[in-house]
């Protein structure tokens, strides 16, 4: 080999490193490949990344190809996208009727991620943007829709509780006029009339009671609260049913316990617990209202127990007896007046100042309501039970002062 054909090898040799130099620096993308005049894939406009952060809705902005190129976490959280893709068959198909329409379109969508899960409600509002982008913006609405459907159950529920004294009253003024020769009758019939007559009047009480609550927040301008006096108030307001059915009612505990709230509030709260316990308590049961602090790691809690010796009631029943109109035992409580309110109002009322209501109960053995609250502890403010507080799923048995005997026997 002559020294001429060497120096050609080596520089087509040197041209080919060079060449493909160059063509490492810049490899088409695939649909440069397919189509070498494809223009850049689009960005998303400045600032609109940045919107959709600060507002309120969910948002996603899609390519022309349905990519996502930026979405919120209120978006991913929600299901509706993960990665670049759209999750939702009927959300991408309304991006591609915006697109094709290029106006913008608003639609309800039910969303639900499996069988056995909840159902989420959105407002989709879906616009074209420059560059045939495509926006979209996901308004939940599933805690109005819960909140819509609750208060639509009650007005039912309300108006179903209504009829019954309402139809009662007129049926029984019908048998008066028929027994208008018979004055035994119709003493018999106005008794009648008189009862549910007292029936109606406590349930609309108790209807305009629960509207008064949900619509005053004890905490907005809270105040000191002497849980002894509430306590002293719920005992003498069910002082003369106690002794017409010969339950005794007590008051124990450690005195001078705090919380921070509403006084009438909580005082309904208590009283409607105490009011159960001698409507479900037999003749010479025994009811026992009782307050200490319990001290735990997160905080210093109040803890109101209202406890009787009476019928029970069974587990079964126990995660429902603080639903609105719910009874265990429909006879008994229509016998004894009850509208089914009450426990729901203290429910209510325990969730309004951060607290929390349970029950332990038992058929036979009877029940222990809890109602624990956040307390106010200062000056004079009362310390934890000690070693004699009960479980949280035992009757709590009454507690004496070794100073002050501040158990209370009434009737």
């Amino acid at each position: 080999m002559d020294a001429t054909t060497i120096v050609l090898l080596i520089a087509a040799l040197a041209v080919g490193v060079v060449v493909g130099a160059l063509v490492a620096r810049r490899r088409p993308t695939p649909s440069e490949v397919d189509d070498p005049f494809a223009q850049p894939e689009p960005s998303v406009p400045e600032g609109v990344a940045e919107v959709l952060a600060m507002h309120g809705s969910a948002g996603v902005v899609v390519g022309p190809h349905d990519e996502v190129l930026t979405s919120t976490e209120a978006a991913r959280h929600l299901g509706l996208v993960r990665g670049s893709r759209i999750l939702v068959p009927e959300l991408l198909d309304l991006v591609r009727d915006v697109r094709r329409q290029r106006h913008p379109r608003t639609q309800d969508l039910e969303l639900r991620r499996g069988p056995r899960a909840a159902t989420t409600y959105l407002v989709l509002r879906v616009a074209p943007l420059d560059d045939d982008l495509i926006v979209l913006l996901a308004d939940d609405q599933t805690t109005a829709r819960r909140v819509e459907e609750t208060r639509r159950d009650f007005i039912a529920n309300t108006s179903h509780e209504l009829k019954t004294p309402i139809g009662a009253i007129g049926l029984l003024a019908e048998a008066v006029e028929d027994a208008a020769e018979d004055p035994q009758a119709v003493r018999r019939f106005a008794a009648r009339m008189g009862i549910e007559s007292a029936r109606l009047a406590d349930l609309v009480s108790q209807i305009i009671e629960l509207s008064r609550l949900q619509s005053d927040n004890p905490l907005t301008r809270p105040e000191v609260v002497e849980v002894d006096e509430v306590l002293a108030e719920a005992v003498d307001r069910s002082r003369v049913d106690a002794d017409r059915n010969n339950v005794s009612l007590a008051i124990a505990g450690t005195p001078g316990c705090r919380v921070l709230g509403s006084a009438r509030q909580l005082a309904v709260a208590v009283g409607n617990l105490v009011e159960n316990a001698v409507v479900y308590s037999d003749s010479g049961a025994r009811v026992t209202v009782a307050a200490h602090v319990d001290s735990r790691a997160d905080d210093d809690y109040v803890e109101i127990t209202v406890s009787d010796n009476g019928i029970g009631i069974p587990s079964a029943e126990h995660a429902r007896i603080f639903e609105r109109f719910y009874r265990v035992d429909y006879a008994r409580s229509r016998a004894n007046g009850g509208t089914g309110l009450g426990l729901s109002i203290v429910s209510h009322i325990a969730a309004a100042h951060g607290g929390e209501v349970s029950v332990w109960s038992q058929p036979g053995r009877g029940s222990t309501f809890t109602l624990r609250l956040p307390a106010q502890l200062g000056a004079g403010a009362a310390t934890s039970g000690g070693p004699d507080s009960a479980p949280n799923d035992e009757p709590r048995p009454e507690r004496r002062n070794e100073d002050h005997d501040h158990q209370e026997l009434i009737g």
